[in-house]
């Protein structure tokens, strides 16, 4: 197998950031903007996660804000743990016992989005990121 280029690779993981990013942020905007946190508060108490609305807040707040600092490429390894453990918190309270597909409230979007975000965890963000930019400035200065 060839390896791919530095720049093929690179722009990849952006667009892959980007589009994460996209839906974390639509999801985060829901728990604010359309459901509300009082909204999705109630519905994580249905389903028994402690503190509903407190936990709507900060769930909300990783996915909005989180999915802003993967698209810019931004503390990156934090958000993928942050991302991560959000998903495994939804598919043990949410969608553990309703298969796969998400049409049926199934496990495949949390599944593909916690995986994508510890994949950036594991590997970064690459080098059009302001992670990689900033790793630039301190190994110049160092």
């Amino acid at each position: 197998m060839l390896p791919v280029p530095a720049v093929v690779r690179d722009a990849g993981l952006l667009l892959t950031r980007a589009l994460l990013g996209v839906v974390l942020i639509a999801h985060g905007w829901e728990k604010f903007a359309i459901n509300g946190i009082d909204g999705t508060g109630a519905f994580f108490d249905s389903v028994g996660v402690p503190g509903g609305a407190a936990a709507a807040a900060v769930v909300g707040a990783i996915e909005l804000v989180g999915g802003i600092l993967l698209i810019l490429g931004l503390l990156t390894p934090v958000v993928a743990v942050l991302v991560v453990v959000v998903m495994i918190g939804a598919f043990f309270t949410v969608h553990i016992g309703s298969g796969v597909y998400v049409a049926e409230n199934g496990w495949e979007l949390v599944a593909v989005v916690g995986l994508a975000a510890a994949v950036f965890g594991l590997v970064g963000p690459g080098r059009y990121s302001v992670d990689a930019v900033l790793a630039g400035r301190r190994a110049a200065t160092a």
